[in-house]
């Protein structure tokens, strides 16, 4: 016996789901931002507050799992010519809207390094000799 209705219902509720989901996932962005942005004007009064705020960024702020990753890759094959640490971890930033300070900066970086010495590890990129204080990755 057959329930077309029940699967349609169904179908519609996941639907539904989906949408708040996303809604949900915009509000946390723009939670997450306010919080950084909270951050920065404690530091402004009370410069020791500064480390604290910078390890609950280390912490609260990490992005989901194979995110990061996910991006890395895609900055690969988009680039025209062999890209930075440092030039992902911009564009990481940017894409997430954050404000992000110098600390907070070293600490993405190194995570955005991380990320590529594992996609080095398993052949999927490589590093290219570059001037100055970054190496080039390709894929």
């Amino acid at each position: 016996m057959e329930r077309p209705d029940t699967v349609e219902g169904l179908v519609a509720k996941r639907d539904e789901r989906l949408k708040l989901r996303k809604a949900l996932e915009k509000d946390l962005h723009k939670v997450t931002c306010d919080i950084d942005h909270l951050d920065a004007a404690i530091a402004l009064f009370d410069p020791e507050q500064t480390p604290r705020a910078i390890q609950r960024y280390v912490t609260k702020h990490r992005a989901k799992k194979g995110k990061l990753k996910q991006f890395v890759l895609d900055r690969l094959r988009t680039a025209t010519a062999p890209i930075t640490s440092r030039d992902i971890t911009e564009a990481w930033i940017a894409d997430r809207g954050l404000n992000a300070d110098e600390a907070t900066f070293v600490i993405l970086r190194k995570r955005t390094g991380a990320v590529l010495t594992k996609l080095r590890v398993e052949g999927v990129v490589s590093e290219v000799a570059q001037l100055g204080d970054y190496k080039g990755w390709v894929l």
